[in-house]
């Protein structure tokens, strides 16, 4: 899904090659060339080494089979930082940096488990669960109790403590099917992620429960950053998405049966921020080499999985970029930078730390542009 990268200075690109192609006709109007003839020749120069040339699927592959899930603080997201100042290197960059920042240290822990049970129906499934990025868990002991199912914030308002104290809410909110782009939909109900167990444990629940944030109806828990807003509670209480299949199971039983129960587990906890780096490639301009035009993705992804859409192929795209000036021969006028964020998923400790190191060194940057959406089909060029 587009994330924007907020403290980042970033434009945002939403599809697949588009990011680079947007970026070089960018760039070319940064290097010495001399009239449209020229340009259209070296355009379709570009052009043809993505079509037949291009690294960025073996770079991806290697990444996320041979790396796999890089979640901020892992030994694998150490590997990705190294893995990504060689790539750079390899795609021709003439200086590669790799910029400290202290990360979020979360780790899942022992798998999770959910069981709906009901005496009344004689139920007693397992539920496909995991716990949302940032939760705190419930220890070895689980939770037990009774749910509440809401449809939203103001929903669970009008229940008050009464109703909620000492139960799991869980909110079955779906994507709104008749949005044309599931970008909207997602920003819709992703709400309910961020600060559901904030909003519930101020009623005095005990855990919060998520429909995974997806529009697919299958049987995959998709997991993601909560938040903790003590303004709203200062209690933390353990949050989790269940699969949108496992969602509709809760849901029709509970029509059946509204006192029966829901056990979780989690063993997740947050541990002292580690060191980390972004990975900085660069080209550097042959006339305003102290001005920067940067692309970039983020490095690090959700454990669970490869992190391949999000965001690998923002970095194999970024890195790629490196490579088809120093194959063409494209000796831009200004430093071209492809940067590979660190902690974008919970925490944006990169994103923000760039900033910082930019502002430190007076550093001149005259555009920015992010791949976060995924390697599909291009649709759009996004402007902030």
């Amino acid at each position: 899904m587009i994330k924007p990268m907020r403290k980042k200075l970033m434009l945002t690109c939403s599809k697949s090659y588009l990011q680079v192609y947007s970026f070089l006709l960018l760039i070319l109007f940064s290097v010495n060339l001399h009239s449209q003839n020229q340009d259209s020749i070296v355009l379709r120069k570009i052009y043809d080494y993505y079509l037949t040339k291009s690294k960025c699927y073996s770079n991806l592959e290697y990444l996320t089979s041979n790396i796999g899930g890089r979640i901020s603080g892992s030994p694998q997201a150490e590997q990705a930082v190294k893995w990504a100042k060689k790539a750079m290197y390899e795609a021709g960059a003439d200086t590669v940096v790799l910029q400290p920042c202290m990360v979020t240290h979360w780790v899942r822990g022992q798998k999770e488990k959910c069981t709906v049970s009901s005496t009344k129906l004689n139920l007693n499934t397992p539920l496909k669960c995991i716990a949302l990025g940032s939760s705190v868990g419930t220890g070895q002991k689980g939770i037990k109790t009774k749910i509440i199912e809401v449809n939203s914030f103001e929903e669970l308002e009008k229940l008050g403590e009464k109703v909620v104290k000492g139960k799991i809410v869980f909110y079955n909110v779906f994507f709104d099917q008749t949005k044309i782009r599931t970008g909207n939909a997602y920003g819709e109900a992703v709400k309910y992620r961020g600060r559901g167990a904030s909003m519930a444990a101020k009623y005095g629940a005990v855990a919060s429960v998520v429909r995974s944030m997806t529009s697919v109806a299958d049987d995959e828990p998709h997991t993601g950053n909560m938040n903790y807003d003590t303004s709203i509670s200062k209690t933390k209480i353990p949050s989790i998405a269940i699969s949108y299949k496992a969602a509709d199971i809760l849901h029709q039983s509970l029509a059946k049966d509204s006192q029966l129960d829901l056990y979780i587990e989690t063993h997740c906890q947050t541990l002292p921020d580690v060191l980390s780096f972004n990975v900085v490639g660069q080209i550097t301009g042959i006339e305003k080499p102290n001005e920067y035009i940067i692309a970039g993705g983020h490095l690090d992804s959700w454990d669970n999985g490869q992190g391949a859409h999000d965001d690998g192929t923002g970095i194999v795209q970024s890195i790629e970029i490196l490579a088809v000036l120093k194959e063409l021969g494209i000796k831009p006028k200004h430093s071209i930078r492809a940067v590979a964020f660190m902690n974008e998923e919970n925490g944006l400790a990169g994103g923000t730390d760039y900033g910082k190191f930019a502002k430190e060194k007076n550093e001149k940057h005259l555009a920015a542009l992010e791949t976060d959406a995924g390697g599909f089909t291009p649709r759009s060029f996004g402007v902030d």
